[in-house]
């Protein structure tokens, strides 16, 4: 079992460059399948669900090389499984696009009801009832831990989301791109990731328009081909280092992001007295560590992000005077505030809303991540607390974010990854 041991209060201070987007990379490689032809990715993070789903596509027939750390090479030409049911696909909550990529190509899928960090009912309804309009049987079994896809002739639909889901929306699309004739998604979501995926798949041929607004038109194709492709910089990571910035008293440069992706963070971070400058393709954040209150609504694109709530009530918890923190995309995603109470955070909950008091001091502690971005959380809160703080379960914080420890400690911080015993 390994842990992450930060010794606090350092000032950071230097330049961290953003790897690929998690939330993108785990929608294009499923994708990848839908053709019968060789894609390249580049600009790959080098964390665990990559390996994860590389490893699921090679169960498949795919043949996956990296011809190096951050490109990979897939050939989907002797893809003739539709059957994804190992512990790798459990796992991993992208692990669904499978079942918009293999309905796709072989009209049928079967896929294990997918895991991934747990903070609430995470139902894939949307996804479901999608693929019915397409023509698609969806038989639940095992009590609904594996889904059966089957379609004698997948065609197109309009479709419209009760809530604009970001998985239903790439999953549809994906499905969408190879069915006979027009799909329409209205209340599509518009995240940066949905904008990758639909660009990746106009490469290997598909005719998507739409996407990054709230209604999407596929026409769909006959076959997808090759590509070669890279992936956008991680907006959850950049927003990461930058709430870490801010929390230590900074001065971080981040590079390799879209500035226009972190608008919302940019303004919380500026009303709460940080410096923001802004380049082409990185961001300064300047903090003196004296920050304001504020309150914060977690929100579809182009609103805060709801992965970056977590590492905000982190923050939100050294600002001076009472912030409210507002989740409006998941039910239960504050699971993790019992171990941010650990290191001296005074965060109520009631609900959907929490309520944050700032604090003078943080205080080191033995804790555990219980989810991805809980994690970052917590090391952003150790990066804050006097003395020295252990986070466990570090596996979590490894499937979205690449060698955190070492990016970390090249602007500062005391962080080390250490083995223990059970």
């Amino acid at each position: 079992m390994e842990q992450l041991v930060i010794r606090g209060q350092r000032r950071l201070k230097g330049e961290v460059a953003v790897s690929g987007a998690k939330n993108a990379v785990v929608a294009i490689i499923p994708a990848a399948i839908t053709a019968k032809g060789v894609s390249i990715i580049e600009n790959l993070p080098c964390i665990e669900d990559v390996a994860g789903l590389v490893s699921t596509l090679n169960s498949l027939g795919a043949v996956c090389d990296f011809l190096d750390e951050r490109t990979l090479r897939i050939d989907s030409t002797k893809v003739d499984r539709w059957e994804a049911t190992g512990d790798a696909v459990r796992r991993m909550r992208a692990s669904y696009y499978l079942m918009g990529a293999l309905l796709g190509r072989f009209r049928q899928a079967v896929v294990a009801t997918p895991g991934g960090c747990n903070f609430g009912s995470r139902p894939i309804n949307l996804h479901l009832k999608g693929f019915s309009a397409m023509g698609a049987e969806v038989i639940e079994e095992n009590g609904g831990d594996i889904i059966r896809l089957k379609a004698d002739k997948l065609h197109g639909a309009n479709i419209f989301l009760d809530t604009a889901s970001v998985g239903a929306t790439i999953n549809l699309m994906i499905a969408a791109s190879t069915a006979e004739g027009t799909t329409v998604i209205e209340n599509a979501a518009k995240e940066p990731h949905i904008v990758d995926t639909a660009n990746f798949l106009n490469m290997l041929g598909a005719k998507i328009r739409g996407a990054g607004t709230d209604v999407i038109r596929i026409q769909g194709v006959e076959e997808l081909s090759s590509a070669e492709y890279m992936i956008i910089p991680d907006q959850i990571e950049a927003g990461t280092y930058m709430i870490a910035a801010a929390i230590c008293g900074g001065d971080v440069t981040v590079r390799n992001v879209i500035p226009k992706h972190m608008d919302s963070l940019s303004a919380k971070l500026e009303e709460m007295g940080c410096k923001i400058i802004e380049g082409d393709d990185y961001i300064e954040v300047i903090s003196d560590g004296n920050l304001k209150a504020v309150n914060v609504k977690t929100m579809t694109y182009p609103g805060f992000p709801t992965d970056l709530q977590p590492q905000m009530s982190a923050l939100l918890s050294k600002a001076h005077g009472t912030s409210t923190l507002t989740e409006n995309v998941w039910e239960n995603r504050f699971q993790y505030v019992n171990q941010l109470r650990r290191l001296g955070c005074d965060i109520s909950i009631d609900g959907r809303v929490a309520t944050i008091k700032g604090v003078d001091c943080l205080v080191g502690n033995e804790v555990n991540a219980t989810d991805l971005r809980a994690g970052a959380a917590l090391v952003i809160a150790g990066l804050a607390a006097k003395g020295e703080t252990r986070i466990g379960n570090v596996k979590y914080i490894d499937r979205g974010y690449e060698k955190i420890e070492y990016k970390l400690r090249a602007i500062g911080a005391d962080i080390e990854r250490v083995r223990v015993q059970r």
